[in-house]
């Protein structure tokens, strides 16, 4: 699709002239006469830069650029001024104008111009793509913006609108049923229904007529007709979780309904056909129970075609966080609590604590806490066991080291010289009493570095904590140590 370029203009002639000026480009070029009308333009075909003269029939050209900062609407706009307006358009620039053109505007100026901020327009929205993509702290139920939670939605992303299997895998409490919700309504089955069933929690007769549903009188307490997950689930998304805990024999009949669509409801003759997806969980390891024999190879063959893998909370870095605070605001809400925030002695626990239970362990604590107190923030009085009496590993810090609360640079860095311009000596006035030592001025980019490796050391080489200590996400330090070891290496 090519870019819109909208000219206001008040003169037909110059609007005329402009047009030629552009005829040969790629992007479209559009023309209104008047406020109002470039208002409307904006409103249905929002286009991504905005020619502006100041001077219009029915408003002024100030009061159109406020409109559109007003409105938030993502363009840029070039004011197109006389040249004794100069002082206005450079006053609108600082008013979030993004460039202005002298009138008469030549050929090669407006053309140069256009293009320019066409193509930062195109760089913004690739930027803000790339952020929306790899920098979600939010998606689909999820709360968290580590790697990890990146990969798993890039994995939701390409699987959801495709009808493939998906078998999640990952320990209690991490989400995989949240994976599941956002698979289905990520799909073209969104509106259709999305059916759960637990199948380490039904007992074993009934698991068929769970799934498959039965007629009445088919077995000893049937009495009515019931329909399965499986006609429920019809046109939707049918999710079996724990599947590694289902029996041999109903494994067997599971697989021959993936592989036709069609089952036999108990006691019936009939054979029905469904069409819906299968998404399967198991907090088992799949390969184990495989060699165990406890599990079909050839349906997990059948349900294994896109594996998701989910992390456990202990390696998602700071979402343990964004996780806690999330739960925090929304208990507080619920039950008229004053909590506000987590002290930063509570935070360091949690990002050091193992999480064996996971979000739900997690979400559980802070429920508690909630119920139980009523304070502003959470302290560590506040916490219950397991985690209370939980002592984190991090080292003393001696004398060298970087201290809690006041992070100070244990060594300069003496492998990197400092620039030439550093290296004099200024100049002091006659009155100073004495003179400014530049040797002390070090550049910036020198102390950030020393600065994250002393936080870095201090925890042990836990980046995840020495981002904590620093109020840093740990994807800014991983990315920083990525920069200073290829230089490193280049070297």
């Amino acid at each position: 699709m090519l870019q819109k370029v909208l000219l206001v203009e008040d003169s037909t002639s110059l609007a005329i002239l402009y047009k030629q000026y552009v005829k040969d480009e790629p992007y479209e070029f559009f023309h209104v006469t008047t406020g109002e009308d470039a208002k409307n333009f904006i409103v249905k075909n929002p286009p991504q830069l905005i020619i502006l003269d100041l001077k219009l029939p029915d408003i002024s050209g100030e009061e159109i650029l406020q409109w559109i900062r007003d409105q938030k609407i993502p363009t840029a706009v070039i004011i197109a001024t006389a040249h004794g307006t100069i002082d206005i358009a450079v006053a609108l620039i600082q008013s979030g104008a993004n460039d202005f053109l002298e009138k008469p505007i030549q050929a090669n100026r407006l053309k140069t111009s256009i293009k320019n901020h066409l193509a930062h327009n195109k760089l913004e929205g690739l930027v803000e793509d790339i952020k929306n993509d790899f920098n979600r702290n939010k998606y689909q139920g999820f709360i968290g913006s580590s790697l990890p939670m990146q990969a798993v939605y890039k994995m939701i992303d390409a699987v959801a609108p495709t009808n493939a299997s998906v078998f999640i895998s990952g320990e209690s409490g991490t989400g995989k049923e949240v994976c599941a919700e956002a698979i289905h309504y990520k799909s073209q089955r969104y509106n259709k229904p999305f059916v759960a069933i637990n199948c380490g929690a039904i007992p074993r007769d009934l698991m068929e007529s769970e799934i498959f549903g039965h007629l009445k009188g088919s077995f000893t307490g049937a009495t009515t007709d019931r329909k399965g997950a499986a006609i429920l689930a019809n046109g939707g998304t049918l999710f079996l979780d724990e599947l590694c805990e289902m029996e041999l024999d109903m494994q067997k009949k599971l697989l021959r309904f993936l592989q036709t669509g069609r089952f036999t409801p108990l006691g019936g003759s009939k054979e029905i056909t469904t069409d819906l997806r299968i998404i399967c969980a198991t907090n088992r390891d799949p390969l184990v129970e495989l060699n165990e024999k406890r599990f079909r190879e050839d349906l997990y063959y059948r349900v294994n075609v896109v594996p998701i893998k989910m992390p456990p909370l202990r390696d998602r870095g700071t979402d343990i966080l964004d996780i806690a605070r999330f739960f925090l605001k929304k208990f507080a809400q619920q039950d008229n609590k004053k909590f506000e925030s987590i002290k930063r002695n509570v935070e360091l626990k949690l990002c050091h604590y193992s999480w064996p239970g996971n979000v739900r362990q997690l979400q559980n604590i802070i429920r508690n806490i909630v119920v139980l107190h009523n304070n502003t923030h959470i302290s560590m009085e506040h916490l219950p066991e397991p985690l209370h009496s939980f002592k984190t590993t991090a080292k003393t810090p001696d004398k060298q080291h970087i201290k809690l609360n006041n992070i100070t640079p244990i060594k300069p860095i003496t492998n990197i010289e400092p620039p030439l311009h550093t290296m004099t000596t200024l100049k002091s006035k006659p009155d100073d009493k004495k003179a400014i030592n530049t040797r002390l001025i070090r550049p910036m980019a020198d102390i950030e570095r020393e600065v994250i490796e002393n936080a870095i050391d201090y925890c042990d080489g836990n980046v995840l904590n020495a981002a904590v200590l620093l109020e840093l996400s740990p994807s800014t330090l991983y990315r920083k140590k990525q920069v200073w070891d290829s230089y490193e290496e280049s070297d």
